[in-house]
């Protein structure tokens, strides 16, 4: 008899649908904190695809530029932006309350899109310097090219560079950083890759809605600005998301943050005084943590690796759609193609965490952008080779590169999203204020940056001893391979450093 009782006992309890539903939704205060987390989440990627599509729109198809103009923009503009946002994110930062930081690094960005589709684009032919431009491409060599078109389309100049740093700033460094400051990491391996689910629907909504506009312009009688109409439709979206993920911060700040019943983390956290380092002492603090170098490796990989592959196909989309409204109806739907492929990953993401832990869950990334990366390059240099393959397909080896090339963009993206992303914040939890603060700023501001320029600095040099981007590819492809090798043993070893960092975590509580 008392076998039989042990036998029943060893048997799991079978459980209802609804038992296995309710199980998977987070308990009420935790749901306190994610629902407007993840809705923050989804506002910022809804502003952030929007102006990622606008971006390339505005500088590809500008009068004398391309695709070639970014690699010296990202360099040149880019680099020094946010090596000077990172310096004065550092002194707000000793002089500031964290939620004060948030409101005073997002503001500025919102000003400046309102005021870019009212103001500075109806004013550009006043605003863009043509006449002396189009005078010093007689004096200069054909080499000057991209740095004069970036001087004479210097408001567009503006607006790329803005909308590469809302990502770095506004996503990657406000959002993440109070997102870990009220998440523990038990939460952040169960809902950030879920709650990043709803923030890409955001990149579904977006894309069409850039698409949307699109189709409004084609519809304009002739003689009317189809940019200046889309940018105000474009630049109102942005605003008006923009001001309700502020709504919500606030809400958090008011609601969430200070509430007992969402966790002694959070109030822990929110409350714990900041150290205050110089510039000086903080880069010396972070050039010393191989826990931070190591991260900063990542940030700086996945910015080299996604920049070499990245710019080349956009150099064949712009042969493809050298329209504007084509172009831009083109990453209008890339963008819902990436929302959607995103979407599958992080049902993905999270069985991967559980399953396989940190360590695999990091180099997926990296695996992803090396195999599609490889394919990709591979088209292009023996473009001739699969000639046939694109007649059988009814297509054209320019065209069949163009979709390749898009496929390997949107799976590194949705990898990244998912993925990277997840493994990246999470990496930052264990550590103490000082770390998380000011190498988080270094790591996503100036690392994220660096990267893309580090990419741009390679092909300009290349570009410069071969004669053209085509000439350059194999070359790129080779050190794509070096880049993705790097990747792979910054990511083992701090894998190996976190599970030591949580584990001592555990120790101390």
């Amino acid at each position: 008899m008392s076998t039989a009782v042990a036998v029943d006992d060893l048997v799991p309890e079978k459980k209802s649908l609804w038992q296995k539903v309710k199980s998977i939704v987070p308990p009420a205060n935790e749901r306190k904190k994610l629902l407007p987390l993840g809705l923050i989440f989804f506002c910022n990627l809804f502003i952030y695809t929007i102006l990622r599509d606008t971006k390339d729109v505005l500088m590809i198809t500008a009068p004398g530029s391309g695709a070639e103009v970014i690699p010296f923009l990202k360099t040149y503009v880019n680099l020094p932006a946010a090596i000077g946002f990172t310096i004065v994110y550092s002194k707000l930062c000793n002089k500031m309350e964290q939620k004060d930081v948030f409101y005073s690094c997002t503001y500025p960005f919102l000003i400046f899109f309102g005021l870019f589709a009212t103001v500075i684009y109806p004013n550009v032919n006043v605003l863009h310097p043509n006449l002396f431009i189009d005078k010093m491409a007689t004096l200069l060599p054909a080499g000057f090219s991209a740095p004069l078109s970036i001087i004479r389309n210097w408001s567009y100049a503006l607006f790329y560079v803005m909308a590469e740093m809302w990502g770095s700033v506004v996503v990657s460094l406000l959002f993440w950083s109070f997102a870990n400051e009220i998440t523990t990491v038990d939460e952040a391996k169960k809902y950030y890759p879920l709650f990043g689910m709803g923030a890409n629907v955001a990149l579904i909504f977006s894309g069409q809605y850039v698409k949307w506009v699109s189709s409004i312009r084609k519809a304009l009688p002739p003689g009317v600005d189809a940019w200046g109409v889309s940018l105000k439709y474009l630049m109102g979206a942005v605003v008006a998301s923009g001001c309700s993920m502020l709504g919500l911060f606030s809400y958090m700040q008011r609601k969430v943050v200070n509430d007992p019943d969402t966790g002694e983390t959070t109030k822990i956290k929110t409350k714990k005084a900041k150290m205050k380092m110089g510039m000086k002492e903080s880069a010396k603090f972070l050039m010393n943590s191989k826990y931070i170098r190591d991260l900063a490796t990542l940030v700086i990989s996945y910015g080299m690796c996604i920049n070499l592959v990245e710019v080349s196909w956009k150099a064949k989309l712009k042969m493809a759609y050298p329209n504007p409204n084509d172009y831009s109806s083109f990453m209008g739907n890339f963008s819902s193609a990436t929302g959607t492929v995103t979407l599958t990953m992080m049902l993905l993401g999270r069985s991967i965490f559980e399953k396989f832990g940190w360590r695999t869950a990091a180099l997926v990334t990296p695996s992803m952008i090396g195999i599609t990366g490889s394919i990709f390059f591979a088209l292009t240099i023996f473009g001739s080779t699969f000639a046939p393959i694109a007649s059988r397909l009814g297509t054209t080896p320019l065209m069949l590169a163009v979709m390749v090339g898009a496929a390997q963009n949107i799976l590194s993206k949705s990898s990244k999203y998912s993925l990277f992303d997840p493994c990246k914040e999470m990496a930052y939890i264990p550590l103490d204020q000082e770390s998380k603060t000011k190498g988080k700023a270094a790591v996503d501001v100036i690392g994220n940056p660096l990267g893309k320029s580090g990419g741009s600095f390679i092909q300009q040099i290349l570009i410069f001893l071969v004669g053209n981007l085509a000439l350059a590819t194999p070359y790129l492809a080779g050190i794509l391979g070096v880049l993705i090798f790097s990747w792979f043993k910054a990511a083992n070893s701090l894998a190996s450093q976190f599970d030591e960092a949580m584990a001592g975590s555990e120790e101390s509580e």
